[in-house]
């Protein structure tokens, strides 16, 4: 096949494969396990670090219906922000600031159940009543963070913790 061809059929596939993602039902764990093999494939042959996230973000946004989802990457000493879905965002947070910049220098998971009780966070948004935030950890060092709020108080457990783990496992920065 001449490569003209090949690299056709393969966006044709590419294309296809993001306008036939699977909405799950069940649990939250059911929920994220049909979702993760769908991230795979979606990441799979992909180089481009924004397409990915992009499309983490939309996907994340598409099968729990979270108020904000979203990256923000690390960059001269702060985070900025990167491809999310929802409301508009903060742009920049400083290391130690907020849910997503203590995520960073703390470099572990962090659930706010209620962020009105967080010290020093960010309203980016007055909706927003939970949040997660992951760490992107590569070579030891905090390279972006997935940040994911809720209107709902308590969205946010281990089974989401587990799985946006294996989630920002799967980009390759």
């Amino acid at each position: 096949m001449p490569l003209r061809d090949n690299r056709k059929l393969q966006r044709s596939y590419l294309c296809r494969m993001a306008e036939d993602l699977a909405i799950g039902t069940g649990t939250k764990e059911e929920q994220y396990r049909s979702l993760l093999p769908q991230l795979q494939a979606l990441l799979e042959g992909e180089p481009d670090l924004v397409a990915n996230l992009a499309n983490i973000a939309a996907a994340l946004k598409e099968q729990f219906g979270w108020l904000w989802i979203g990256f923000y990457i690390v960059k001269n000493d702060e985070l900025v922000l990167g491809p999310f879905q929802g409301p508009v965002a903060c742009t920049r947070i400083k290391k130690g600031r907020g849910v997503c910049g203590t995520s960073w220098a703390e470099a572990k998971t962090l659930i706010v159940p209620d962020v009105e009780k967080f010290p020093g966070h960010i309203a980016c948004s007055s909706l927003s009543k939970s949040e997660i935030v992951v760490p992107v950890i590569r070579n030891g060092e905090v390279v972006a963070v997935l940040d994911a709020d809720s209107t709902a108080l308590n969205e946010f457990d281990t089974t989401d913790q587990l799985y946006l783990e294996q989630i920002v496992n799967l980009i390759r920065f």
